[in-house]
Parts: structure tokens; sequence; C-alpha cells
């Protein structure tokens, strides 16, 4: 009843369908999680070096040195040895794009009262393969239910 409710919910909300444009992402969740984790520190720190993507991803210097490469030669990100690495405009867009999907689907989570670190993980893994469509749907019912604490209250009783 409540799937059934929710499906309604959605469709009368006008989302785009699938074929809709996506948020566009690198195409590869290992791109993407460097991407996301080289705006983390910009944001956070005013820089991004291989050491610090190292420590973040728990993954090789060497092995962070060398996607750095790859990005750089795919216009990601401009990175200069000793020096550090930052985003380039388009590399800049889709790290917008994944850090907004994970802020989505955490708000989303959240509402739910799961425990901070089942959130993380299951963000992890579905911030890379969601469409915008799903997307845009899961923040259309997270903003209603916000708004409206009185049927996310509802949701939680019917569990």
């Amino acid at each position: 009843m409540f799937l059934d409710s929710l499906i309604l919910f959605l469709s009368s909300l006008g989302m785009p369908d699938a074929s809709s444009t996506r948020h566009r992402t690198s195409g590869s969740t290992a791109r993407d999680d460097y991407l996301e984790q080289i705006l983390n520190l910009i944001e956070e720190k005013g820089y991004a070096r291989p050491i610090d993507i190292s420590k973040r991803l728990q993954i090789s210097q060497a092995s962070v040195t060398n996607m750095l490469q790859k990005l750089d030669a795919e216009g990601l990100v401009t990175h200069v040895k000793y020096r550090g690495t930052t985003l380039t405009e388009e590399g800049m867009r889709i790290a917008r794009a994944i850090t907004d999907r994970h802020e989505t689907l955490t708000r989303f989570l959240e509402l739910f009262d799961i425990d901070k670190d089942t959130i993380y993980r299951d963000v992890e893994g579905m911030e890379h393969h969601i469409s915008r469509a799903t997307l845009e749907a899961i923040r259309s019912l997270t903003n209603h239910l916000q708004k409206n604490p009185k049927t996310l209250r509802e949701i939680k009783d019917s569990e």
C-alpha cells in the first residue's frame, strides 16, 4: 500500500523519464571517487596533494599518482608534480554533480534515522549508479517529507 502511494506521488511530480539527461559523471566509479575527494580536499584545505588523496581513498600514493596523470590527460584535473592537483572546469562540474548526488541521497536516508555509517556505505554505492530521473524523484520526495513531517511520521509508523 505504501509503495503504491509512493509511486503515485512520484509520478504526480512530473519527473523526467530515465532517458532524460543524466547528471554527468566521469563514467567510472574510481574516477568519480577521485574527483569527489579532490573537491572535498580543495574545499577543506585549499589544495589537494596525492598523499592526502591517498589517505582519503586508502590506496597507495603511487596508484593515486597514476590516476592523477590519467585524469590530467583526460582534461579533468591539472596535476603538477610536487605542487598538487586542481580540478578543470569539466572536472569541477562532474565533482559537484557527484557531491550533489551524495548530499541528496544522504538527506533522504537521514529522514529514516539510519545510522551514519550505514548511510555512508549505502550512499557510496548508490551515488555512482543512480539516474537523474531517480535522483530528482528522491530530491522531490525528500523536500516533500521535510516540509510535511506528518507524512514522514506516517511512513515511519507503517514500517
